[in-house]
């Protein structure tokens, strides 16, 4: 698989649990999500659309990240680091 370099994404936050986000591509938008994030995640509010470049300065992800994950799987989810962010999120799914 190539290395995607910019993707036009869409971001969600959870309304259920603070400081939770789900990276989408734009397209797609929640169809990849598998329904039991989906239901763990709560109703997805949209928050942002933005073209996601890998070179790009992100908060709390890294944006080359963001877009491997998003074209392997359909999704990113940033969680608040005290959970144990998306690390922890890729662990479980191995699991």
């Amino acid at each position: 698989m190539s290395e995607l370099t910019t993707r036009l994404v869409k971001v969600y936050k959870s309304l259920r649990k603070a400081d939770t986000f789900l990276y989408v591509d734009f397209q797609e938008d929640l169809d990849r999500v598998p329904a039991g994030l989906l239901d763990q995640f709560g109703t997805p509010e949209f928050t942002l659309s933005l073209h996601l470049k890998a070179d790009r300065k992100l908060a709390r992800a890294v944006a080359r990240d963001v877009l491997q994950r998003i074209q392997s799987v359909g999704y990113y989810l940033q969680m608040p680091p005290a959970d144990g962010g998306v690390d922890a999120e890729i662990r479980n799914e191995s699991n």
